[in-house]
């Protein structure tokens, strides 16, 4: 406090605050109708490219942000959507401990962000009272089970719903998978290729689609090569049943020389599971499992996995459920546009026919393959020249 202050017994006097712009400065500033600066900024309206561009400079130059409150009052829209996973409701934020769902979850709120939404992480279960405590304007539910009753609940009161993974019997407005189905018939093939006669499953006990696809196209390529299926199943929620069922598949007579593990674990879990038994990786058991974590290209020896692509699942469902909140038809096209450019990521769309589920977008896997899954070729040992009459 200055001296003048005590002399006077109050603050000095200091310059007005700033306040933030609003948007008739963005108006006044821009040269244009406040109706003009907000079908700007949304993306609405039939304005030339020069005027909405000039319109962003000025709000960008002048710091304006758009009130969330006013838009609430204008739209009817919170600007929240939910992103929850009700595979596994006994335990609410399970899944977040998976690569697959922390690379998805970053990339959906990155994608929420860049058009003006928030995301909100929820408890799998539906017995939490958060969801009707939160004024939610539509959800991305990730994998979600048959007859989910949590999506059917949100789905009847009228909040939007996309699905991360093809729905069963649930009604979603739209999903977005890959093609489970080809990426484990492309594993089977490959490890065949590497020489295994006598492949293994280690699988889960829920009813996603992402379990009972991959599951069955193991299945039917067993019937239809001709081998008996070897495979284990446990909760995939559930890190120590997974070492279990690792070891119960190389403990068995019938003991598989190729496994492919559906869930993020299971690598490690295999990779454990052969040492017990003495067994060398990739001489004695070929490994693949599905997962997005980096560890396993530092294991010993590296493991070959396949990924699922989570980060352009997570911007394509956020695209797909904000289209359907705003009213906006997606299309049916193959055009894509990169991310990375500001634009939204559209593969082409799968329709299916009659009365199953809505229009569904299918995303490519990759199979990224590591010494684990590659047979390693006979040591040859070259002697080195003799000279003249040595033994």
């Amino acid at each position: 406090m200055t001296a003048a202050a005590n002399q006077n017994g109050r603050r000095p006097t200091t310059s007005r605050r700033l306040e933030r712009a609003g948007i008739r400065d963005v108006a006044a500033a821009a040269g244009v109708s406040i109706t003009t600066v907000s079908d700007a900024l949304n993306g609405k309206g039939r304005l030339p490219d020069e005027t909405r561009s000039r319109v962003r400079e000025v709000a960008e130059r002048l710091g304006y942000r758009p009130s969330a409150a006013a838009r609430t009052l204008r739209t009817g829209r919170s600007g929240l959507i939910g992103l929850t996973v009700t595979t596994y409701g006994e335990e609410p934020f399970t899944f977040t401990e998976f690569a697959y769902f922390a690379e998805m979850a970053r990339a959906a709120t990155s994608a929420a962000l860049s058009r003006g939404y928030a995301l909100v992480v929820l408890p799998a279960s539906s017995r939490h009272d958060v969801w009707s405590n939160i004024a939610l304007d539509g959800t991305v539910v990730i994998d979600p089970p048959d007859q989910d009753p949590l999506v059917s609940e949100l789905y009847r009161s009228g909040v939007p719903v996309v699905s991360d993974g093809k729905p069963g019997n649930c009604p979603v407005t739209a999903w977005v998978d890959n093609d489970h189905e080809a990426a484990v018939l492309g594993i089977l093939d490959h490890l065949s290729e590497a020489g295994a006669r006598r492949i293994g499953l280690l699988t889960g006990t829920s009813t996603d689609t992402y379990t009972r696809l991959s599951t069955d196209a193991y299945l039917g390529w067993c019937g239809r090569v001709g081998q008996e299926p070897v495979y284990e199943t446990y909760p995939a929620h559930d890190p120590a049943a997974g070492a279990v069922a690792a070891d119960r598949l190389l403990a068995r007579p019938d003991r598989p020389d190729a496994v492919y593990g559906l869930f993020d674990p299971n690598g490690t879990d295999l990779l454990a599971a052969a040492r017990r038994y003495g067994l060398r990786v990739p001489d004695d058991l070929l490994l693949v499992c599905c997962s997005e974590s980096d560890v396993y290209a530092g294991t010993e020896p590296p493991i070959t996995t396949l990924s699922l692509k989570p980060r352009r699942i997570g911007t394509t469902v956020v695209n797909l459920l904000i289209d359907a909140i705003e009213g906006i038809d997606s299309g049916t096209g193959g055009a894509t546009a990169d991310p990375g450019t500001g634009g939204r990521l559209f593969p082409p769309r799968y329709r299916t026919a009659g009365t199953g589920p809505p229009p569904g977008t299918l995303m490519p896997t990759e199979l990224i393959v590591r010494a684990s899954s590659q047979r390693r070729s006979p040591r040859t040992t070259v002697s080195p020249p003799r000279t003249p009459g040595e033994l």
